[in-house]
């Protein structure tokens, strides 16, 4: 296992899938196979009902986003793409924001320093169709007044 060193960054995607295809990280690591890579590059994968699948260990080296595999760890939401497979499209289920909610404090929780990101925050791509910055910080938001 080539394990990871540090841990700057939580980075977000989605697995540009149609909303009615129920993904697993199974079909992810099959996907991600055929394409030659070792295994399913993701740590985490967040399916439609909510469900969360472990992909590559936490603790090694993913192989999501170029130039930052070595310092971060990845969660994959399924979705991502419009019905008719045209455009991007931010069609995660409510089950999925609650277990994504979920993830994103466990790992934030165990790497305090990380940054949380959308792989669009570092690549030209759309994915995951949302805009992480925004997200979490209205989350963090929600969360603190909760607390009250």
């Amino acid at each position: 296992m080539n394990k990871r060193t540090k841990t700057n960054f939580i980075v977000v995607h989605c697995a540009a899938t149609k909303p009615s295809m129920d993904t697993s990280a199974a079909d992810i690591d099959r996907w991600h196979r055929e394409r030659g890579w070792l295994k399913i590059g993701y740590h985490f994968v967040i399916r439609r009902n909510g469900e969360i699948e472990e992909g590559r260990h936490i603790e090694e080296v993913g192989a999501h986003a170029s130039g930052y595999n070595s310092g971060s760890v990845s969660v994959c939401l399924i979705g991502g793409l419009s019905e008719d497979g045209q455009s991007s499209e931010n069609n995660f289920t409510e089950e999925q924001w609650e277990s994504f909610g979920a993830v994103i404090d466990t790992l934030t929780n165990r790497y305090p320093n990380a940054k949380v990101i959308g792989h669009n925050d570092i690549s030209k791509k759309d994915c995951p169709t949302f805009n992480v910055g925004e997200w979490y910080a209205q989350y963090r938001s929600d969360d603190e007044y909760s607390n009250e």
